[in-house]
């Protein structure tokens, strides 16, 4: 039985040949670390990682290379953005839409007393309304924290019009983009958003364990780094430089991981963001069409393709989420993810949190339109079962 790979909302996969390519290469011929030493092999890593931050630069339309700051996931990435900006006594804005890596530090902060945490609800779409952020902020609001693209039912955000609201109360914007960036083009100059966090294995297509934050120039002096130690430069000061991005950079880079990335981001600039949007775009819909003419499936999220992305929810008769997973691989090959996905207040709004989340399948880049045929006929045939039954 063939693979059929649908959660790509959890990493990609598979990933370009070059992601493959870079990495073994690197760590047969290379092996060097980064901005540590003076042979041949250090001196061309460091190029290839300084090109990855202006490729990732460009990308955002960020205005400095040296604004991006590579981490070791998604969530390291959101720790040190919200960790790093909040002082005790602020308040902190976000929603129910929220994945644990924002929703956990942030509690955690509020458990110790160090901020006040408002957490503004969405509907039973997932969206957020603007107005109920607004009617939220307070004079001691620092930071509005929201989830781009809702790893749970694919909802695209307002973020925008929240950026354009931050802006004009002087609060500082943290966006999580692990579901839009390189899903959908992303371009911080209209988000005016002043941190933005993501994974590089997600839509970047890298490997695991990378993460970049982008840092407004107005927040490079506010935002404390979480992590200290090394940097290979400024090896005289017993602090940690000022500089970006070797303020927040301590520690060897993850090296093998950062060249996989460098060809995942080659990948999609030779293919094109706005490409793979329409293709993923039009398996979506595929999917989204044959799932709700099927009897007994009830499918989470907007119904109008143009206020999601290629993640996809929904239940299925009585089955829990991980029997339907069970079931769908068995039968079928299909691989999606059943339960809360890391999300777990957004299920509040859909009613989905009493029967143990949603059986969640996600498109990517190598998403083709017969796996999402043989994922369909699954699940009509587990639907038939089931009315059968």
């Amino acid at each position: 039985m063939n693979r059929i790979y649908l959660d790509n909302a959890a990493t990609s996969w598979p990933k370009p040949d070059a992601v493959y390519a870079s990495v073994d290469r690197y760590l047969r011929q290379n092996g060097a670390p980064a901005g540590r030493g003076q042979s041949h092999e250090a001196a061309e890593v460091s190029r290839q990682i300084a090109q990855l931050r202006t490729r990732i630069a460009e990308l955002l339309g960020a205005p400095h290379a040296g604004q991006i700051v590579f981490t070791f996931n998604g969530t390291d990435s959101l720790n040190l953005a919200i960790r790093g900006i909040v002082r005790s006594g602020d308040h902190v804005i976000t929603t129910q839409v929220e994945h644990n890596s924002t929703l956990r530090p942030l509690r955690s902060l509020e458990q110790q007393g160090e901020v006040e945490l408002t957490i503004v609800r969405c509907d039973d779409q997932g969206m957020i309304d603007v107005d109920d952020v607004r009617a939220q902020i307070k004079p001691n609001t620092a930071l509005i924290a929201l989830n781009h693209v809702s790893n749970v039912t694919g909802t695209i955000q307002p973020a925008q019009a929240i950026g354009k609201l931050a802006r004009e109360h002087d609060l500082v914007f943290l966006l999580d983009a692990a579901q839009s960036l390189g899903h959908m083009p992303v371009d911080l100059q209209q988000i005016n958003c002043d941190l933005l966090a993501a994974p590089g294995h997600k839509g970047l297509l890298g490997p695991l364990g990378t993460g970049i934050l982008y840092v407004a120039e107005r927040l490079v002096e506010r935002l404390a780094p979480l992590r200290l130690g090394g940097t290979g430069t400024k090896s005289e000061l017993m602090t940690q430089p000022e500089s970006m991005p070797d303020k927040f950079e301590a520690g060897n880079h993850n090296v093998p991981g950062l060249l996989g990335l460098g060809a995942g981001v080659q990948y999609l600039n030779e293919r094109s963001i706005a490409d793979l949007e329409r293709h993923e775009r039009s398996l979506t819909k595929q999917l989204l069409d044959a799932l709700e003419a099927t009897e007994g499936v009830r499918v989470q999220g907007p119904s109008q393709l143009v206020d999601r992305l290629g993640v996809v929810s929904f239940q299925l008769g009585q089955h829990e989420p991980g029997e339907l997973a069970t079931l769908l691989e068995m039968s079928a090959g299909v691989q999606g993810r059943p339960g809360l996905h890391c999300a777990p207040l957004i299920h509040q709004a859909l009613g989905t949190a009493d029967q143990g989340g949603t059986m969640r399948l996600s498109v990517g880049a190598f998403t083709t339109t017969n796996d999402v045929v043989a994922a369909i006929e699954g699940i009509r045939q587990l639907a038939t079962m089931s009315l059968d039954f």
